[in-house]
């Protein structure tokens, strides 16, 4: 069993930069792709990043393209997101996910993801 913790968000202004870590533990981390996703009130869950086991490939969603960037040490045990030019529409809850399981979904939708952490906000001021 996978356990999910992230940190690293806050309250930022437009243009300045955080990164977020989500820490696993249990299972191999290096055996299973990892996503982030983030949510805002009233609105379903959005596929942000992708990182796939050794790092080989990434993915993104087509409005943090280009700003954010989705990475991990498999050493620690650890994904990050780090986020540049953060915008105010950036503002949600952010959570990270582990595949551990196989299924024909999709990366960018949450059933691909089998468990999830407990999320941190992030809230751009304009």
């Amino acid at each position: 069993q996978v356990q999910l913790v992230e940190s690293g968000g806050g309250l930022v202004q437009a243009g300045d930069s955080l990164r977020l870590s989500c820490a696993a533990s249990g299972r191999t981390f290096s055996t299973y792709p990892m996503g982030w996703f983030r949510q805002v009130p009233g609105k379903g869950r959005e596929f942000v990043a992708m990182i796939r086991e050794d790092s080989g490939s990434t993915d993104y969603a087509d409005s943090v393209k280009g700003r954010f960037t989705i990475s991990r040490d498999n050493a620690k045990n650890t994904v990050y997101l780090q986020m540049n030019s953060l915008k105010p529409e950036d503002t949600a809850v952010y959570y990270c996910a582990a595949s551990t399981t196989s299924t024909f979904y999709r990366y960018t939708s949450r059933q691909y993801y089998n468990t999830w952490g407990q999320g941190t906000q992030v809230t751009v001021s304009a």
